[in-house]
């Protein structure tokens, strides 16, 4: 069942790996902000995504967006326009800002499915409203992509293989639309829910895969982190960047520069711009025998509720507006904020560490030297002896798994990745139509939205989408 616009998912692997390892800086040299000038500073991101269910014309691959449009009777649908007004108004909002003298700054994290189900449906205006803000060399000192995975999968719960596959169809995505050039810009990585990996080999071989893919720092939760000797971040550590460090059972350790989003998930800090607010009321902060602008730093949803929809666009211009006379102040994006620390020669070595929530107990019981055996035992043993500990991970909220009752979800997921590496476990066989339909099944299955809507409706699209799946891995005609 062909798509009648088919997403590019894979096939320049190498061509992509070559542009991301060039390095250089993309900020300090236009950047107008000046650090040992501020007191502080915010960094605001919008996150926008739409699934993509087999719910349209015989069942065809669409964007929950076009379903949206096509059933405005049914429960919140009416507001699809609304939407897709709030995915494309920020290319009407930069230009207004600094026509009028301010210096706006906003981080974008758009899924691969979104980026995919606008050009189905032939949304050009929210595509080119996209492509201005990516590629127009003034948007560039104003707006900051960050990397997704491609489907909105949820990290600590895909399999491990997968997360890199994840990583690179987004970036196959973004620069078949935008072009390698704007690729090279996007340095910051968002995942999905916030949610980050705890288990030990699942954390190392996500912060590996975004370093292989030339990603320089992520955004994480701060209640998904914990400081190495297990406390909760300082109320000044959530304000500086910091090093997350990950281990696993081999002994190998890597790690990833990190800025920390706190206040858990309120949509509307961002829609009313509390980061903003919020910075003008905090100072620099030591950091060794130098100190540096507090960061606030906030993502949110950039469509979803009301704040977002209707409050969010005067907020966002009156909040730019009132820094504009500041002196202490600044809106600034996450790879311009450490460009300018790496200028004055601070690097991520001068960083405090973290890691992932939960691992100190976890290394403590293990001792130095371990392996994959005892790590598990490990686990097993504080599972027995506290039920509040988990391994699965930690998100924007701690009141919601991603795995407790989900199995009638993630038991086909697992299925259908082990089929999958097993039938493509040769490169050489990594091209072609049949790759490239069977690797969109594998990564729509992992899409979150079919876990955290519940059973019914979305659980019938996973089972839908991993039948098609495999029909496709065994070569079935669909």
């Amino acid at each position: 069942m062909a798509e009648a616009i088919a997403p590019v998912l894979s096939g320049r692997e190498t061509e992509i790996q070559t542009a991301m390892a060039a390095g250089g800086s993309y900020w300090r040299e236009t950047s107008p902000l000046k650090l040992d000038q501020l007191r502080s500073a915010f960094a605001c991101a919008l996150h926008m995504h739409q699934p993509t269910i087999p719910a349209g014309a015989d069942g065809a691959l669409i964007s929950h967006l076009h379903y949206m449009f096509e059933h405005p009777g049914e429960g919140d649908n009416h507001n699809a326009e609304p939407f897709a007004q709030c995915y494309r108004r920020l290319s009407d909002l930069i230009p207004q800002l600094i026509a009028e003298g301010c210096s706006p700054r906003i981080m974008l994290d758009i899924s691969g499915n979104l980026l995919w189900g606008a050009e189905q449906m032939g949304r050009s205006d929210i595509t080119e409203a996209w492509r201005h803000l990516a590629c127009d060399p003034q948007m560039q000192q104003h707006v900051e992509w960050m990397g997704t995975f491609w489907s909105h999968a949820v990290a600590p719960s895909t399999p491990i293989p997968d997360l890199r596959l994840q990583i690179e169809a987004w970036q196959h995505q973004f620069a078949a639309a935008f072009g390698l050039e704007a690729l090279q810009r996007v340095r910051g990585f968002s995942l999905p829910e916030m949610a980050l990996p705890n288990h030990p080999d699942t954390l190392f071989a996500l912060i590996e895969a975004l370093r292989q893919a030339g990603y320089r720092w992520v955004l994480l939760q701060e209640h998904s982190v914990e400081t190495l000797g297990g406390a909760a971040l300082s109320e000044a550590q959530k304000y500086l960047p910091n090093r997350l460090i990950a281990r696993n059972g081999n002994g190998q350790s890597t790690e990833i520069t990190a800025l920390i989003k706190t206040q858990g998930s309120d949509t509307k800090l961002v829609g009313q711009m509390q980061p903003c607010y919020e910075a003008l009321s905090r100072d620099r902060l030591p950091l060794g025998d130098i100190e540096l602008p507090s960061l606030v730093s906030q993502i949110a949803d950039g469509e979803n509720g009301g704040v977002m929809m209707n409050e969010f666009p005067q907020a966002f211009i009156q909040a730019h507006q009132r820094i504009a006379g500041e002196q202490g102040t600044a809106a600034i994006n996450g790879s311009e904020f450490l460009e300018l620390l790496e200028a004055q020669g601070i690097t991520a070595e001068q960083f405090p560490c973290i890691q992932a929530v939960g691992q100190h107990r976890l290394f403590e019981l293990l001792g130095e030297h371990w392996g994959a055996e005892q790590l598990e035992q490990a686990i097993a043993a504080l599972k027995a002896s506290d039920q509040g500990f988990s391994i699965d991970g930690a998100s924007w909220t701690n009141d919601l798994s991603w795995v407790k009752g989900y199995e009638s979800v993630l038991e086909p997921m697992e299925s259908l990745s082990a089929a999958f590496h097993q039938r493509f476990s040769d490169p050489a066989l990594r091209s072609g139509a049949d790759y490239q339909q069977c690797l969109l099944y594998l990564l729509l299955l992992e899409t979150s939205c079919f876990r955290y809507w519940g059973q019914g409706t979305w659980t019938d699209y996973a089972r839908e989408i991993h039948r098609r799946g495999m029909a496709c891995l065994e070569g079935a005609t669909l």
